[in-house]
């Protein structure tokens, strides 16, 4: 009976382990049918982040979506943290074929004893293998798969591919994923510049990048970091001496690299990201692994956000003003130097510097002054600033047709030469220049200098009532600072691939749209504008030529200036268009704009502008009379209110 029992039970027993095994075949069979080909691997490219560079090579920026990651091979991954993580995640790598039995055996039987997961059983490249083909689901057949793909990668693929494979695949916390990203994030370095005790922080987070992140857990974050340093001592994958160094080492953090991308220059960042999706779309920007080399000076833009945020907290409330742009550009290259657009792109990302239209006031005089060189009227020529009724277009805002502006003091001063009415930003003076030059002429000089923006053909036009950016008006200024060429101002130098080959590269294009001299007598008029004219708090002790600018009612201040090298625009105001206090214009922005440029020309070479040709001592003095200039009919346009009734320097 017994007997009989015994070889009933081995039956059965026979017939669930076979039933067990035909199961199992059955599973792995239809895994096998399901499983992808790990040949994907030879033309496997992952998700890579685009990476903005300042003109002195540091890094700006990283645009990336679901991975921060840059893709560096083996030869660039220091050899502590190899070592680490072969020692901590698999010391029988260089042995196995994909799977560590031995090693499933201990982590079971370790996990077993201690009631928790300590220790894992999974090789690296089973690891790999789920990273890059399955999904997390602890299932058997998952598990099964990540053993079948694991065999059949260490049948294709070196250990080293592998390797270089999993650690730039690898999950190291903060969306940071491979070694380089992660050795940026938490040190500012390159993954081959990692030391030990930096590779062992690191390699000892592959098991929780967020519970041992050392920016949230930095007592768990050590704990794992000693725990990977005995591991290599254990393999002989690191010298005594030296893991004893590197645990007691103090380690250098980089907290600031948590920030939000973008944190120095963030309006400049978001223009170069917008120029770059519409360039190459945004699949290429947030994956291809792009290396973009912007022309931006760090140093520069560091300045600019100093001296900008120091005048908003100290002089905002004064004034009555809460924002404030800044745009600085080489006009020898077009390269924009420095851009801040507004007080904090975290509560605003409007780009006052590229986005904001605004009516720039008098700081538009130059161009009626330049087009009155172009016509051969000199500095010296004698102007009339006495009250003046103008006549223009009848509409429902203006029924009568007439407009009577004044100057900024509502004072005349009679006759006055062309440099004096300039440098003192006389309104009448300009008007009428205007009237004697054209005012298409003077649209035309204007856009042929850069302004894109459409310009309304009514006298008003004198007083800077058409609205502009800030980085139309400083770039067109840079022509003036350009001996007559215009450059169209850029951002970006150069646009590499992930594999080093250059897509883009900026060819610098210059047009000579004023003649020389015509520039150049234009600027001796507008130096005068800091040495003894509306804008002199901007004297930084060099050459330097501006032309200062309010808008109606103060809602609006402008000062536009520039050495030889470097032209840079100031708006101060706010976004609802609120009144400012006082004369912003010559109390304010003359005086960012020396605080900037005292700082980013410090140590830089004193030039100057070309001397005029063709002028004699009468065309440089400031009172001498000269015949009134002809009267010719006055242009006028039935459809142009000319409401601005002041303006302010």
């Amino acid at each position: 009976m017994a007997r009989r029992k015994r070889r009933n039970f081995t039956k059965l027993f026979i017939l669930i382990l076979l039933a067990g095994i035909a199961a199992l075949a059955g599973l792995t069979l239809q895994i096998l049918i399901q499983l992808p080909s790990v040949d994907a691997l030879n033309t496997y490219v992952p998700s890579e982040s685009t990476i903005l560079y300042t003109a002195d090579g540091k890094i700006l920026a990283r645009f990336h979506q679901e991975e921060n990651r840059q893709v560096v091979p083996l030869s660039k991954i220091s050899p502590y943290f190899i070592n680490a993580v072969v020692a901590t995640e698999d010391p029988h790598f260089y042995e196995h074929h994909g799977l560590d039995l031995l090693g499933i055996v201990r982590a079971t039987v370790k996990n077993f004893a201690y009631g928790r997961v300590v220790e894992g059983g999974s090789t690296i490249t089973q690891q790999l293998a789920k990273n890059l083909f399955l999904t997390r689901r602890k299932t058997i057949a998952r598990k099964l798969a990540e053993a079948i793909l694991a065999m059949q990668i260490e049948r294709r693929y070196t250990k080293e591919e592998i390797l270089e494979l999993y650690l730039n695949q690898v999950y190291l916390g903060h969306n940071c994923y491979g070694i380089e990203s992660a050795a940026n994030l938490y040190f500012s370095k390159h993954a081959a510049e990692l030391d030990l005790a930096e590779a062992a922080m690191i390699a000892g987070l592959i098991r929780g990048p967020e519970l041992y992140s050392p920016y949230r857990n930095f007592k768990g974050s050590k704990i794992r970091q000693i725990y990977v340093i005995n591991r290599m001592l254990d393999h002989n994958l690191a010298k005594e001496e030296a893991a004893k160094h590197a645990a007691i080492e103090t380690l250098d953090f980089s907290p600031k690299n948590l920030k939000r991308y973008g944190e120095l220059a963030p309006y400049f960042v978001t223009y170069v990201l917008q120029e770059l999706i519409d360039k190459y779309g945004e699949d290429a920007v947030y994956h291809g692994g792009l290396r973009v080399y912007t022309t931006l000076d760090s140093k520069m833009q560091a300045a600019a956000e100093e001296v900008v945020a120091k005048y908003i907290d100290s002089e905002g409330k004064k004034y009555n003003f809460s924002q404030v742009g800044l745009v600085s550009i080489d006009p020898r290259t077009g390269f924009i130097r420095a851009m801040v657009g507004g007080k904090d792109f975290f509560e605003s990302k409007f780009n006052r510097v590229t986005q904001a239209k605004r009516p720039p006031g008098s700081s538009f005089k130059p161009f009626v002054y330049a087009a009155a060189i172009e016509q051969g009227i000199y500095p010296g020529t004698i102007l009339d600033d006495v009250a003046t009724t103008f006549r223009v277009g009848v509409n429902r805002w203006n029924p009568f047709g007439v407009w009577k502006p004044n100057n900024f003091d509502n004072k005349f001063r009679g006759q006055v030469t062309m440099r004096y009415a300039l440098e003192m930003s006389l309104n009448i003076p300009s008007i009428k220049l205007l009237e004697t030059v054209g005012i298409q002429n003077v649209i035309s000089l204007a856009q042929r200098l850069g302004i894109k923006s459409k310009l309304e053909p009514g006298l008003s036009l004198a007083l800077g009532a058409s609205e502009v950016t800030i980085m139309e008006m400083t770039s067109a200024f840079g022509v003036l600072a350009n001996n007559g060429i215009r450059i169209e101002p850029t951002a970006i130098k150069k646009i590499e691939g992930r594999d080093g080959i250059t897509l883009y590269e900026h060819e610098v294009k210059e047009e000579q749209v004023l003649d020389p001299n015509v520039s150049a007598i234009t600027v001796d008029m507008m130096r005068g504008v800091i040495s003894r004219g509306t804008g002199f708090r901007a004297n930084i002790g060099r050459p330097a030529a501006a032309k200062t600018g309010t808008s109606q009612d103060y809602k609006d201040a402008w000062f536009i200036g520039f050495v030889p090298q470097l032209v840079t625009g100031v708006w101060v105001g706010n976004d609802n268009n609120r009144p400012m206090r006082g004369i912003a214009e010559v109390a304010i922005c003359p005086r960012i704009w020396r605080s900037y440029n005292s700082i980013v020309l410090a140590g830089q070479p004193m030039l100057d502008f070309p001397h005029p040709e063709g002028l004699g001592p009468e065309d440089y003095l400031l009172t001498v009379p000269k015949p009134d200039p002809p009267e010719i009919e006055v242009e006028t346009d039935s459809e142009t209110t000319e409401e601005v009734e002041d303006d302010s320097n």
